[in-house]
């Protein structure tokens, strides 16, 4: 990444400061400290946790790729960051994910949260681009202070890096609090999830006020704009917890091949693609005018994330007959067909005994559930290894869609799946992906205005 020109780049947010106007916000970057820091990577905070408009374009200018830096190949590709709908939604999905979700300091003000989102508006709007979060970077300002931009991106390129931003339902309202006068404004769908049979969850990995998704297709981008953002958001909010993934476990796009997940069986293979324009508004896209939505309308043409981390037991897994493991998924394990035949897109027939009556592709499946669709990016992940020696490993499952309540009811079929002898869900969060922006706004405006 480059710091690019003095000027204002894309997405610079109307009104605010010339001293935002110049990069990043000062009072987020000359806060950070070795706390600030260690809130990224210590503890619990590290995770072991199309775009709108035209797709990807190549960068000649400021930014692009030179050659290869740090040790990793650089890339071009480049989504554009402004549209009516955010990235890292229907863009094709790349190889990398960073998840974080942020709580606001309990001295917040809504100033303070307005002031944020611009300044990571401001800097997403860069770093996809393939720029340094501000146009002094990390090179370019005084050398007595430290610099607007990590530099660990530097000479990597933009790589297909995106930054989608969410807000969790405790942002509007915590413990019956108003905390930033917008309760009334919180959509009625926008709410935790409920409980649901064999759930494991852990605090740790639930939750949050803010989140932001960065993927690429190189990791240490990814972690690059995670990283920055939470130097920003420093004294106003801090990474509640965060998630590293890899091995993209689904499509967005008809020129990728569907993946596998780490029980080795291909997963998405329905899943909604970035130019299947009438199923993402039907079933992903919030419509003007939707009942429950919240007062202004200000969710129209977003959507809702919901995140799941879920712990896959492989060490048992491993040690199960490969009949067995295809019994659970209703799938054959070479080429994704269901066990009724054909190939890995042939729609399964339920009504032959080949597919077990609790087998995940029954349960799962649209027409079982009064179809409900989800546009799904979920990711594999390996922390290393839990205390018994074994892989700390599994699924980081992200689902898209414009009623939070699609996800229960499909989730509620599961319960008696026969896959949940060998997964447990461990984390949980919902999020409302406010709409995209156009030049000079800023994500969560429409909230906020």
């Amino acid at each position: 990444m480059t710091s690019g020109e003095p000027t204002p780049g894309p997405g610079t947010p109307r009104g605010v400061s010339r001293e935002l106007s110049r990069g990043v916000s000062r009072r987020g970057v000359l806060g950070l400290s070795a706390a600030g820091v260690a809130a990224l990577v210590g503890g619990g905070a590290l995770g072991r946790a199309t775009a709108a408009g035209p797709g990807p374009i190549p960068v000649t200018g400021p930014g692009a790729a030179s050659g290869v830096g740090g040790g990793h190949a650089t890339s071009t590709t480049v989504y554009p960051f402004e549209g009516p709908h955010q990235a890292g939604i229907t863009t094709p999905v790349q190889d990398h994910l960073h998840f974080a979700a942020f709580d606001l300091s309990a001295r917040a003000t809504r100033e303070d949260v307005v002031e944020l989102l611009q300044d990571w508006t401001y800097a997403a709007s860069r770093v996809t681009q393939g720029l340094d979060v501000s146009a002094s970077g990390a090179l370019g300002g005084p050398v007595t202070s430290p610099p607007d931009d990590t530099g660990e991106a530097l000479d990597l390129g933009a790589s297909g890096l995106t930054v989608t931003i969410g807000l969790g339902p405790t942002l509007f309202e915590l413990d019956g609090e108003d905390r930033f006068g917008i309760a009334d404004r919180r959509p009625a769908v926008l709410e935790a999830m409920p409980p649901f049979l064999g759930d494991a969850l852990r605090t740790e990995w639930s939750h949050g006020d803010l989140c932001i998704q960065a993927c690429a297709d190189d990791p240490q981008v990814a972690v690059h704009a995670v990283r920055n953002m939470s130097r920003i958001a420093f004294g106003r909010a801090h990474v509640r917890w965060s998630q590293m993934g890899f091995g993209r476990t689904s499509k967005t796009s008809a020129a990728q091949a569907t993946p596998r997940n780490l029980f080795g069986f291909k997963d998405g293979t329905a899943n909604i693609l970035g130019t299947e324009q009438e199923r993402l508004e039907e079933f992903v896209w919030v419509p003007p005018g939707t009942p429950g939505a919240g007062a202004g309308d200000w969710m129209a043409g977003g959507s809702y994330l919901v995140a799941r981390k879920i712990e896959m037991l492989l060490e048992p897994w491993d040690r199960t007959g490969l009949s067995e493991q295809e019994r659970v998924f209703g799938r054959d394990k070479r080429i994704g067909a269901p066990l009724t035949g054909g190939n890995e897109f042939t729609e399964p027939v339920f009504d032959d005994d080949r597919i077990d009556i609790a087998a995940h592709v029954r349960l799962a499946h649209p027409t079982n559930n009064a179809g409900a669709t989800m546009l799904r990016r979920g990711y594999n992940y390996v922390d290393g290894t839990n205390p018994l020696g074994r892989l700390d490993a599994g699924l980081f499952f992200l689902a898209y869609v414009n009623d939070p309540a699609t996800f229960v009811g499909v989730q509620r079929s599961l319960s008696t799946d026969l896959l949940n002898e060998y997964i447990r869900h461990i984390g949980s969060a919902v999020f409302a992906i406010p709409p995209g922006v156009e030049p000079g706004g800023w994500i969560g405006e429409t909230l906020f205005t």
